[in-house]
Order: structure tokens, then sequence, then C-alpha cells
């Protein structure tokens, strides 16, 4: 799968090991968070409170937890560069406050409802459409365990939600191909990139189909999945099989995102030689 799906990782509040575990030792904790991504739609001066749901599954274990939080963007190939909370230009971290406060306790089994509430400052500038954060909610009270190697180790667990923020401007979510190209630095790879020329974060599928000039047939290429914010320019790859005769291709990507109302299309022809 394309290193854009693993991007998703943090986004899908996947849990985080903070101590290498064998899996004995990671079933004696856990944490789950609901939802992974919390949205805001608030112009200048106003606030609204949203709630995350935490659990813990353990059924012997209290958890003792802390909410921290933090800055993050992707990069180039859609992986979630972290940051130290109000470092990045689109932070929001400063807007978001936890109530009734930032540390408190889920007992086995049980479920807490934290109030996440965002209160955007009167002076929000134009120029930035789209603000983030990451909130993450952090075990604070380890937990005995044991690793592979029968040693005891302590445990503690960490999950993050993503916030976005946008104003209540009208949506537009637009994406422009900047370069469609075989990759001739590795002749097994079609490169494809695109910039989010819109005004939210904006997310799809781009899916490749290869024709053969010579005999007619087709191939399809594995999909790839994209998350990007305004002012991001991505680069993806195809992987071609490995099976692939040598032949002249032509190849269409169709570039489907916004819940599928939006659909563009590129056109390529190369040479492939094995």
């Amino acid at each position: 799968m394309n290193t854009n799906l693993s991007s998703c990782f943090i986004a899908l509040a996947t849990l985080l090991v903070l101590l290498i575990a064998s899996s004995k030792a990671n079933a004696q904790t856990g944490l789950s968070v609901s939802p992974p991504r919390t949205y805001f739609t608030l112009d200048a001066g106003q606030s609204e409170t949203k709630q995350i749901l935490v659990s813990n599954p353990s059924k012997t274990n209290t958890l003792e937890l802390s909410v921290s939080f933090g800055d993050w963007k992707y990069d180039s190939i859609g992986n979630n560069v972290m940051a130290e909370a109000g470092e990045l230009s689109n932070s929001c971290a400063e807007w978001v406050d936890i109530l009734p406060q930032s540390f408190f306790s889920v007992a086995p089994g049980a479920s807490y409802e934290l109030d996440v509430r965002m209160r955007v400052p009167e002076n929000l500038p134009d120029s930035m459409p789209v603000h983030t954060c990451m909130l993450f909610i952090t075990q604070i009270n380890p937990t005995d365990g044991v690793n592979e190697q029968g040693a005891n180790i302590k445990i503690a667990v960490r999950s993050g939600v993503k916030i976005y923020h946008r104003t209540a401007a009208k949506r537009d979510a637009n994406v422009d191909i900047t370069n469609f190209a075989y990759n001739k630095e590795n002749p097994n790879q079609l490169k494809f990139a695109f910039e989010n020329i819109g005004n939210v974060w904006t997310d799809g599928t781009i899916t490749c189909e290869l024709l053969n000039q010579n005999t007619g047939k087709k191939t399809k290429l594995e999909d790839v999945i994209f998350y990007s914010m305004p002012g991001d320019k991505r680069e993806l790859y195809f992987r071609l099989p490995e099976d692939l005769d040598a032949s002249k291709y032509i190849a269409t990507a169709i570039f489907d995102y916004e819940h599928a109302s939006s659909v563009k299309m590129a056109e390529l022809s190369f040479d492939y030689e094995k």
C-alpha cells in the first residue's frame, strides 16, 4: 500500500505503546478514543464545545490520563510531521481548552466524556482558512508488564485526535494536477503530483489504468488514497506490476475527491522497457 495510507495512523487514533512490549504485555492495558478527528466551523470570536469519548477496555486497571497538545502537518508524500504546540503557522492549539480539567481517571471498563472547547480569537487572519492541532491523551500511571525476554517493564499508552478548524466561508475543495510522468529514476513507478488549491482539507482516491497500445490489454494499478490540507503540494507514486510487458502504454489517472462530487483526469503516454 502507498505510504499515504500509513500516514493516517494518528488520524485513526492508533494506540501508541510508549515502551516496547510483547503482545502479552499489551493485553494488560489499552485506551479507546472516539472520534479520531474533530471538526470545528467557526468564524472570528466564536466558540463551540464538542465531546470526545475516552474508554478504558481493561478489566483490572484504572487509567490516570492527561491531555496535551501539539501541531502537525503533512510532508510532500503525505506522512504526518509532528511539532510542538504553537510552532506551526496554522496552529490552533492555543484556542482549545479541556473541561473541566486536563487530568482525569477512567475506571476499568468505564468511559469518560471529555469536553473540548475551541474559542477562535477576534483577530483571525483572513490568509489562513484552515487551522489544526493534535490533542494527545496520555496514560500517566504506567502498568506492569513482561517483555518477550521475561523481564518486568512499565507500559503506558497514548492516543491522538486531530482537531481541524475552518471558517464558515463556502467550502472550496479543489486540487490542481501538476505532474503525471513516467519515473525514469525508478522505471517501476509512475509519478503523480498535485496541489491543494482550495480552502479546506481534501481527501480522496486516485485510480490508474494502463492501456497496452500494441495489444489493447488493460492493467489496473493499485489505488492511492490521499489526505491534504490547503496549500499542500503532494507527490504520489503508482507501482507498475513486475510482470508488465515491455510496450507502449497510455496511463489514465482519475482523481476522485470530496465524496465523489469532483473528478479530474490526467493521461500519460510512455514506453516501458524491462
